[in-house]
């Protein structure tokens, strides 16, 4: 699965919320969602989600996630595309805050040995 969990201090940023596919030794089992009791027992450190892409082993798991704690979800518009319809799924699609980045915005730094 897909999840980490970044810590400095008393913050803490969650990137990615994946599910994982079964193998054949789970029968029945159709996706596997990452133990999220660490996020739980944290929550007042949790600052914010952020999502890479779209995949479903990178946002399957996040209605799920978001269904127990609560932060700000960042990511691409295409990436919260992707991501809405599983939050309305769970009925979250009015409570968790969406916020888009978008690449190449913001301040850049210039290269080491630019001139």
């Amino acid at each position: 699965m897909n999840m980490m969990a970044f810590e400095c201090g008393d913050h803490m940023i969650v990137v990615d919320c994946g599910v994982m596919f079964p193998d054949a030794e789970l029968l029945g089992v159709d996706i596997v969602i990452p133990d999220i009791t660490y996020l739980r027992e944290n929550q007042h450190r949790l600052r914010a989600i952020l999502l890479t892409h779209g995949h479903e082993d990178h946002i399957g798991a996040l209605a799920y996630v978001l269904d127990e704690v609560d932060a700000p979800v960042y990511g691409t518009p295409f990436t919260l595309a992707l991501a809405r319809p599983k939050l309305a799924e769970h009925g979250l699609e009015d409570v968790v805050e969406l916020r888009e980045v978008r690449p190449g915005r913001g301040k850049r730094r210039p290269a080491r040995n630019a001139p």
